[in-house]
């Protein structure tokens, strides 16, 4: 158990969901930190937990085993650890983000509504997004609810099933160039069906973001997530409040 508040922010990483996923949201973390020595870096609890509960089999299949519990597990264990703001690098996890958020004191941040708000922002002329993401991301409707009432709309990859074969692939550790030449090939298909950009809403694919075709639109949730953590990282906690409607979540 910790003793008191520490004197900086400590960002507890509810992880695992895969674990290279996991560990690029800690690589990008600390590639965006300003840093002169080690002591200028985010403090970051890290919980990489394989383990948990499937959600696909849960959401999609129907017939797996709820994952909430170990994931409020997880979210209590960081707290007691001495995290004082919480992350989840796994946008389907957010169908747990309520439920994560109240079994806890401390703030959540909000992948989906940090990523939401960024669009907001964007200059969209069809108002269509091309959505690279799980099955189950597009099942829930977890971007449908942020996005729809902005007026956008969201295009899905005729070849969904291809693309979650990619996502499997990656969570066994598969980053091979066909691979990602295949991942790059649907997002090709989305970009020609007039969408004004690509939004990467699944952290296996985020892995492999670097393959996109770089004169190409696309916003990464997890690139989104990286920037609040170290923005929040760098600040003292008494001033985190402030701002906690639009990055926190405390459902």
């Amino acid at each position: 158990m910790t003793t008191g508040v520490p004197p900086h922010p400590v960002i507890g990483i509810i992880g695992g969901m895969g674990p290279e996923a996991t560990l690029d949201l800690m690589r990008r973390v600390i590639a965006l930190t300003p840093a002169g020595d080690d002591g200028d870096h985010i403090h970051m609890i890290v919980d990489n937990n394989p383990k948990i509960p499937s959600r696909i089999a849960t959401l999609i299949e129907g017939n797996g085993i709820d994952p909430a519990p170990e994931l409020i597990r997880m979210a209590k264990g960081l707290e007691a650890a001495g995290a004082t703001v919480l992350a989840i690098p796994c946008n389907t996890a957010h169908a747990y983000a309520g439920q994560i958020a109240a079994s806890v004191t401390i703030p959540l941040l909000d992948m989906i509504a940090l990523t939401a708000e960024r669009i907001s922002r964007m200059i969209l002329p069809h108002r269509r997004i091309g959505m690279l993401a799980s099955s189950a991301v597009k099942m829930i409707g977890l971007y449908d609810k942020a996005l729809a009432p902005l007026g956008i709309s969201l295009v899905w990859p005729q070849r969904q099933s291809d693309l979650m074969g990619i996502i499997k692939a990656v969570k066994r550790g598969d980053t091979s160039p066909a691979n990602r030449r295949a991942f790059a090939s649907i997002a090709g298909e989305l970009m020609a069906r007039d969408t004004d950009l690509l939004l990467v809403a699944c952290t296996e694919l985020s892995v492999l973001a670097s393959s996109l075709d770089p004169s190409a639109a696309v916003i990464d949730a997890l690139d989104v997530l990286s920037e609040e953590i170290v923005t929040l990282g760098l600040t003292r906690p008494e001033a985190t409040n402030d701002d906690e409607p639009r990055r926190m979540s405390r459902m």
